[in-house]
């Protein structure tokens, strides 16, 4: 393992990349009892189309979630059952573009480890096994359905993109799960569960040369082939719809307002970006900003209010929402604040003072043992050493922030989801 130290973060990293493809980084806290794994592979709901081997694979939505919940079976075993005999909680969960499974112990850790790389590598799909879990993620459908908090955003998305499948909600329909089997199971955990297209992230007081000799005892040397993913994502920045409305039992309207921005890519250039967006939103409707406080004083929003710059595989957004009884004003109001922002500009002093308030939370997050390892995996796959974000911080001026803002927050990006009373 190398060692990696950043003394203005006060962390010390430990890398190495196997030579089955496998990444491995260990955060080292020392003193610390509780220990915690993440095993993430680069896969999530958006990624149904892909090349392995040569051969083009078009595959039903909602598989890398349906993967997610069969690899918890193994033969003869229950797996909960064995990390909870180590003292271990497990679990695992699916976004738009990865996977990970992961435990936390303060006792057992090598045990532990060991059968979470064993259970995520072991693909075990018995046909009887596949058509249960249908009726078990068909009823996990129809809870999310139900959940305005989930169909306002997933409506957005519908309002806001043509051809990008983050359209289509992380746990498929109920039409698309029917459609999947044991062989496409099997034909996915073959592609992207390969160790080239993962990432073993470990934080806590433990010993890095164990845990990458761990994973090499469990995984093997050998490389295996990757998926290429295939993204025919191309999006144009107007929204196709720029209004959608549904009716369920919530007590006063809800929404989500959305602005298109364009993909960020990889690399020290995309984590710019997201930084540049982040202040934005901080800028335009942080708690903090003129905006935030007009729109409180008028009662248009409560403190269910919040958003921020999102990034997905293959698109980005500026987002935010929130209970109102005027959805709309508050989505009008967005676009008058930035005007009125852009003509006053943003002084040096506000502008220090919002790169110091977000910097010092991104700090603080490292103190958190589940946010690290979640955002030393997703930035791996972005191609960036998470721990050099300062750097990024330091570097970026006022002027990108209204750069930013006259690009993305126009009339022809935004688009409006609200859920309203029946």
């Amino acid at each position: 393992m190398t060692k990696f130290d950043y003394p203005n973060l006060g962390e010390t990293v430990f890398r190495r990349k196997l030579d089955c493809g496998l990444t491995v980084e260990v955060v080292k806290k020392p003193g610390f009892t509780r220990k915690l794994a993440y095993f993430v592979t680069d896969f999530g709901s958006i990624h149904t189309d892909f090349e392995l081997e040569g051969t083009q694979y078009h595959v039903p939505a909602g598989v890398a979630h349906y993967l997610e919940h069969k690899l918890f079976e193994l033969p003869g075993r229950d797996v909960s059952a064995e990390f909870a005999a180590l003292g271990a909680n497990v679990n695992a969960f699916t976004s738009y573009d990865m996977t990970a499974y992961y435990f936390s112990c303060t006792e057992n850790f090598d045990e532990s480890l060991a059968l979470l790389l064993e259970f995520v590598s072991t693909p075990w799909f018995p046909e009887e096994s596949v058509i249960r879990e249908q009726g078990i993620i068909d009823q996990e459908i129809g809870m999310y359905l139900d959940t305005p908090e989930s169909r306002v955003f997933d409506r957005l998305m519908e309002a806001m993109y043509r051809k990008h499948p983050i359209r289509v909600p992380i746990l498929g329909t109920k039409d698309s799960i029917r459609k999947i089997t044991p062989d496409i199971l099997e034909l996915c955990h073959r592609a992207f569960y390969s160790p080239g297209n993962m990432i073993l992230c470990v934080v806590g007081d433990v010993d890095p040369d164990s845990v990458a000799a761990t994973a090499e005892k469990i995984l093997g040397t050998d490389p295996r082939p990757v998926g290429q993913k295939l993204r025919d994502w191309q999006e144009e920045m107007t929204c196709p719809e720029a209004f959608t409305q549904q009716q369920m039992e919530v007590a006063m309207p809800t929404f989500q307002l959305g602005f298109k921005c364009e993909p960020g890519g990889k690399g020290e250039d995309a984590i710019r970006r997201e930084v540049v967006g982040d202040l934005a939103a901080e800028a335009l409707f942080g708690e903090s900003s003129a905006l935030y406080l007009e729109l409180y004083e008028q009662g248009l929003i409560d403190p269910s209010f919040g958003g921020g710059f999102e990034t997905v595989d293959g698109c980005a957004m500026l987002t935010c929402g929130g209970d109102s009884d005027d959805p709309q004003a508050v989505a009008d109001a967005m676009l008058e604040g930035v005007k009125r922002l852009l003509a006053e500009g943003i002084s040096e002093n506000e502008f220090v003072r919002m790169k110091r308030s977000a910097l010092g939370r991104r700090i603080r997050d490292l103190d958190s043992f589940d946010s690290t390892c979640f955002r030393v995996c997703a930035y791996h796959f972005s191609d960036f050493d998470y721990f050099r974000f300062p750097a990024v911080y330091a570097d970026v001026k006022a002027e990108e922030i209204l750069e930013f803002l006259t690009q993305v927050v126009t009339p022809q990006r935004r688009a409006l989801s609200v859920i309203t009373p029946l």
